[in-house]
Order: structure tokens, then sequence, then C-alpha cells
């Protein structure tokens, strides 16, 4: 077997679980989704967090904003991730509610407008975000996770390899994407948890509940 360090096997198992969690229908997208928020839910990270980050799913992406109105009822405030104008690969965290002016980035992705995003009341630094659920696109038993190979996340957070405090980092993504193991490479930031619509596994491995 090919190893997953290799460039071109890592490319070919991202095209492999994009294919996977393309061909869900919608009722399997949209009961995915519900049955992902319940157990996001049910996680401390998640529960005790007052300034939380998510994502808006594309390319059949598991979906977590039916988290919304559960997260505007408990007063946190919802931040997304924006491509940082003029830095390479890294992201802006900038807030999102009703009335955020959206845009389309340059992937198609819907995002906070630059011109909303560039006022410094409108965004945090990623280390003043208490958690992050963030999209992968294959995850394994030990919470490693394969991204979509562009080092945004990876690039924003690389001040928690250095120790010190750090928000959680919940990844998300349908039970299918979910293989036997995964390369860690020497950048990648390690990940709290990744839950599933089926299950969520700690990175230290010891149990993962379903």
């Amino acid at each position: 077997m090919e190893s997953l360090h290799d460039p071109e096997a890592k490319r070919a198992l991202r095209r492999q679980l994009r294919r996977k969690r393309s061909i869900l229908s919608r009722h399997e997208q949209r009961q995915a989704a519900l049955n992902l928020c319940q157990q996001l839910k049910r996680l401390p990270e998640v529960q005790r967090a007052r300034r939380i980050s998510l994502y808006l799913p594309v390319n059949g992406e598991i979906d977590p904003t039916p988290l919304l109105p559960w997260f505007q009822k408990r007063n946190v405030d919802v931040y997304l991730p924006v491509l940082r104008p003029l830095s390479a690969n890294s992201l802006w965290f900038v807030a999102y509610h009703a009335h955020t002016p959206m845009v389309k980035n340059r992937f198609g992705i819907l995002e906070p407008d630059t011109r909303f995003a560039a006022h410094r009341r409108n965004r945090l630094p990623a280390w003043a975000l208490d958690t992050l659920i963030v999209p992968l696109v294959g995850f394994d038993a030990q919470a490693n996770r394969m991204g979509m190979g562009g080092g945004f996340y990876d690039r924003s957070l690389a001040f928690i390899r250095r120790g010190g405090p750090a928000p959680a980092l919940i990844g998300v993504a349908h039970a299918c994407q979910q293989v036997d193991t995964l390369p860690v490479e020497p950048w990648d930031v390690p990940l709290t948890a990744v839950a599933s619509d089926r299950a969520v596994v700690r990175a230290d491995k010891k149990k993962s509940r379903p």
C-alpha cells in the first residue's frame, strides 16, 4: 500500500473521501447534520464556549449551522473563517449574525465581506476564541485530521503548537469520512476531538462515545 505521506497518495485519498460525502442524498445530508449537532451539544468544549467559530458547508461537507439558533439562545458569539487579504493561506475569524454582509470568496464559499471583516471590532484573533468547529476531509480513530490541503487552519493556528492558552479544536465530518489511519505531519495542528454524525473521537483515543 502506498504511503499516505506521498503527496499523490494523499490527493487520491482526498478525492475518494470527497466523493463519498458528495454522493449522500439531500435527506442523508440533513439527517447527518442534525445528528452531528446533537453530538456537538453534548461536548463540554461547545457547552461552555462563549465565542465559537464554525463554517458554512460546501461540496458535501457536513453542516454545523443547525446549531445557530441554539447558540443564539445561549448568547454565544459566532465567528466565521475569512480568507485573510494580502496573506498567504491564512484566516481571519469574523463575527457572523443575521445582518453580516456576505460575499463569495475565490473558492466560491460565502464569507463575511472583506470590508466588514477589515474592521477590528468585527473580528477576533484565533487565540481569543473558545472553540473552533472545523471541517475536514478525513479523520481516523486518533482524531488525526486530513484537511483540503491548503493549510489555512494549520497556518492560522500554528501558535497552538508552541503551547500556552489555546482554543479547543473540534473537527467535524460524516462518519463515512473515517479511515483506518492518517499520517501526522510536523505542521499539523492537533485536534481536541472529531465529531461525526455517529460518534465523538477524542485525540487521547482512550474512548469514542457513540
